[in-house]
């Protein structure tokens, strides 16, 4: 058939053709439609698609119902687990709309949930590209930042001594011969730019998140260094030569190192490197070029120590009385933090906390003198072999100053070579902050002059182990605390023959009845201190409770009475009431409840060990065993915690958790406020009933510089600062405004109020007018809460006693204010984020 036959027969078509697509199309509109009155998503779906294949102008008249039956679809999927479909047809809806905000976000939240976190973030990322006034997307893309490029990489990019010891040691070792450079655990890829920059002929870099590997050769590329720099993303355990570098190498850089010095690895990942990919190191003595032999920066490091005095870590990592609000915690019950280690445990446990000790609230008081703990040799393979082996070093440090013993505090000082070195001590100007081990399951923590505190330090499961600490007053000869050890007897404390006679005679007591251990997180152990808090609350349900009870009896009486069909003064046992504690984690607030007469309370506790732990709480108080339920086993779905208690009844008190121990408010809680208002009974109530956010202007350098990377000059010139700023957020969170370094420069001002009683009363936008009372630079507004329990009943999370902490949002550029002069701040509050701009 000819050119021209074939082009006259499809132009005779072309009528018959649309008019042929037109129908497909509108019957396919029609069942789709169709489909989603019957609720049947899938094959609604399945026709958008053919719609929007067929006829692509129709997208903009069907976006919104195709965005809707997508994210039906794929609710169904994800609840059949059905994830590649789900995966599908997200794939298909961006290629059909690959601009659009919602169906981006969307994707990212499904990822998200699936755990694949770096994926998700991109899909978050981008949705706040296209609209960055999409607060969902804003606040998924913030939650996921802060995981992702974890904020300690700002602070230490900001640190510019840090920066110029590490580069004056890379560009000394690359000057006296060593060429060819390995950089493990790269992050933005500045190590391996110094190494570069210094003139190394070869430089590879390993990363093992794919969120800083790509932001590494994002980096490296501004910088014009991509020719020169082979960045892998791979654990350097993983890296074989020749497959990924051509030869081993002469230097290897790192700073795969945590507060507790071994905690990101770097002893295992530096047996793997010189074992394979590095070069054999120089015999003191042999002479010859550098690039013949390999090293590593840091070469060594010392660990040091100090016991401490602090209230700060004690209310966090110790229960403090043993009367809360009325209820007596059992003997037999033991409360501990996941920071703690046992010499005879199994588990892999991070042992310690961390702190910036020099800005802890309430200070520190050193009781020992600084000790050295351990001595590393990176450049020693046998040594760093032996180290997981050898068993564990025995200390013995005397006191110098008398208090109470709560944690042993861990620094380090890095020996980058024999002419560098950077130190993490409490008393330095530095990013880092220390290792904190809180002192658990002593009988008496009260230390002074003449005491030693003993411990075993050791390297396992890649951390630094501080166990068995235990006290001993050599003045009596005895041990004046129950050490954490089985095996006292192992213990040695040097050469004195006087303290090797004390440890000879150490006791071991055992309290009566078999002990329950409870471990809970430090903000609940903190909650379990805040006695403000229970009493507050105590208080406030008896209220409420009270105000309920004489239309209780009268409801009963009239029933009585309907019921024989004349009046009686005799009142049967009234139903009790009902209380709800949905509060996040371990919570003693339904026992407090159980003790204000006839109440059967639900708690929301999902560990076994938390019910475990009340119900002996309950047993200890003498409470019959119907007075504490616990609500997830009534419930189905966890999600549908928010039911009644039986069918016919309602709830007298909700509790719900409004704030996060972060200080940010909980995700949806006007949601599952409008769901509670629904289920109490007359006359019940919500606690909170309502919130007040307060807030002040203030400057602090220190949240500018934690917030993001200032500029080239903190960096020795490479440009890193545009990239990594993309995951700056600009809420900071787990703040203590008691210790946080500032200068307030206007009064605290009422920001926002959230009503969870009385909806009409909720402000969730607001304009708020605030007067400069000093001169400066506006960097941040940091607020907290003022949390209504009632009318006259409330908590400051602000307070000493919070186990709250404080949040700030930190101002992209600051503002400067004179005396007099008066700011505007819009507020709002969407889900759990709150945003705030100002306006001069």
């Amino acid at each position: 058939m000819s050119n021209s036959r074939l082009r006259a027969r499809r132009g005779a078509g072309d009528g018959s053709g649309a008019a042929g697509r037109d129908e497909l199309v509108s019957r396919s509109l029609q069942s789709a439609e169709h489909c989603l009155g019957a609720q049947d998503f899938g094959t609604a779906y399945a026709h958008y698609l053919l719609v929007l294949s067929l006829a692509p102008e129709l997208k903009d008249a069907v976006k919104e119902t195709f965005q809707y039956t997508l994210f039906q679809w794929a609710e169904e999927l994800d609840a059949l687990n059905r994830i590649q479909d789900l995966l599908g047809c997200y794939e298909q809806a961006l290629e059909l709309f690959p601009d659009d905000e919602v169906i981006c976000n969307s994707m990212g939240e499904h990822l998200f949930r699936m755990g694949f976190r770096d994926e998700a973030a991109g899909y978050f990322h981008k949705a706040v590209k296209l609209n960055p006034d999409f607060s969902d997307a804003k606040e998924n893309f913030y939650r996921v930042a802060n995981w992702l490029v974890e904020r300690w990489h700002f602070i230490m990019l900001n640190d510019r001594k840090r920066n110029m010891i590490y580069h004056a040691a890379i560009q000394k070792a690359v000057s006296l011969g060593s060429k060819s450079v390995l950089d493990i655990g790269a992050g933005t890829g500045i190590l391996s730019m110094f190494a570069k920059k210094a003139g190394a002929q070869a430089v590879y870099a390993c990363e093992l998140s794919k969120t800083m590997y790509e932001l590494a050769c994002d980096v490296v590329a501004a910088n014009k260094m991509e020719a020169g720099i082979k960045l892998l993303h791979m654990k350097s355990l993983d890296i074989q030569i020749p497959t990924h570098i051509p030869e081993r190498v002469s230097l290897v850089v790192t700073e795969t190192v945590d507060a507790g010095l071994f905690g990101e690895g770097i002893v295992e990942s530096l047996i793997h490197a010189w074992e394979h990919l590095l070069l054999q190191p120089k015999i003191k003595g042999e002479s010859g070029n550098c690039e013949k032999y390999g090293k590593v920066i840091p070469a060594s490091a010392v660990i040091f120590g100090m016991a401490v005095e602090c209230a700060e870590i004690r209310r966090h990592h110790r229960v403090g009385s043993k009367d809360i609000a009325g209820i007596h915690l059992p003997t037999n019950m033991k409360f501990q933090s996941p920071a703690y280690s046992s010499i005879d445990t199994e588990e892999t446990v991070e042992p310690y906390t961390t702190e910036k000790m020099s800005r802890v609230p309430g200070g520190y008081l050193a009781l020992t003198e600084c000790f050295e703990i351990m001595k590393v040799d990176f450049n020693n393979l046998q040594e760093l072999k032996s180290l997981a082996t050898k068993k564990p070093d025995k200390l013995g440090v005397p006191v110098t100053k008398e208090g109470t013993l709560d944690a042993i505090v861990v620094w380090f000082v890095l020996q980058l070579d024999d002419e560098h070195s950077l130190s993490t001590s409490p008393s330095e100007e530095t990013c880092w902050e220390q290792a904190v081990y809180p002192v658990q399951e002593l009988t008496d923590y009260r230390v002074k002059p003449g005491a030693h505190v003993t411990m075993e330090v050791s390297c396992q499961d890649c951390y630094l182990r501080i166990q068995s600490i235990s006290v001993l007053d050599l003045e009596h000869k005895m041990e004046v605390s129950k050490s954490c050890t089985k095996d006292k007897d192992l213990l040695s404390l040097g050469n004195e023959a006087e303290l090797c006679s004390a440890l000879a005679n150490l006791q071991t007591s055992k309290s009566e009845g078999a002990e329950q251990t409870c471990v809970l997180e430090p903000t609940e152990i903190a909650l379990l201190n805040n006695i403000p808090y229970h009493e507050g609350f105590k208080m406030a349900m008896r209220k409420v409770l009270s105000s309920l009870t004489p239309e209780k009896l009268c409801q009963v009486m009239d029933e009585m009475s309907s019921e024989t069909g004349q009046n009686t003064t005799t009142a049967r046992t009234p139903e009790p009431f009902y209380v709800l504690d949905v509060s996040e984690g371990f919570s003693i607030l339904p026992i407090i409840a159980g003790t204000l007469g006839q109440v059967k309370s639900y708690s929301s506790v999902e560990k076994d060990q938390h019910r475990i732990a009340l119900d002996l709480i309950s047993e200890a108080s003498h409470f019959p065993k119907e007075t504490l339920e616990f609500w997830l086993r009534h419930v189905e779905d966890e999600s549908a915690v928010l039911q009644r208690p039986k069918s016919d009844k309602l709830w007298s008190i909700i509790i719900l958790d409004v704030i996060e121990p972060s200080g940010l408010i909980q995700q949806e809680i006007m949601e599952k406020a409008a769901i509670s208002r629904c289920l109490l009974q007359p006359g019940g109530k919500i606690f909170p009933q309502y919130v007040l956010m307060f807030g002040m202007l203030v400057e602090s350098q220190m949240l500018v510089e934690e917030n993001a990377v200032q500029g080239t000059e903190r960096t020795l010139g490479l440009n890193i600062a545009p990239f990594i700023n993309q995951f700056q957020v600009p809420i900071r969170v787990f703040l203590d405004l008691s210790s946080l370094p500032c200068v307030p420069l206007s009064k605290p001002v009422e920001l926002l109020r959230l009503d969870l009683m009385t909806p009409y009363l909720h402000t969730s936008n607001r304009e708020v007018k605030v007067h400069i009372c000093k001169a400066g630079q506006v960097t941040a507004i940091p607020f907290w809460y003022h949390m209504y329990l009632d009318d006259e009943i409330w908590l400051d999370t602000s307070s000493e006693a919070s186990h709250w902490k404080q949040a700030a949002v930190v101002l992209e550029n600051p503002i400067q204010v004179e005396v007099g002069e008066e700011l505007v701040l819009s507020v709002q509050h969407h889900k759990s984020n709150v945003s705030i701009t100002v306006k001069q």
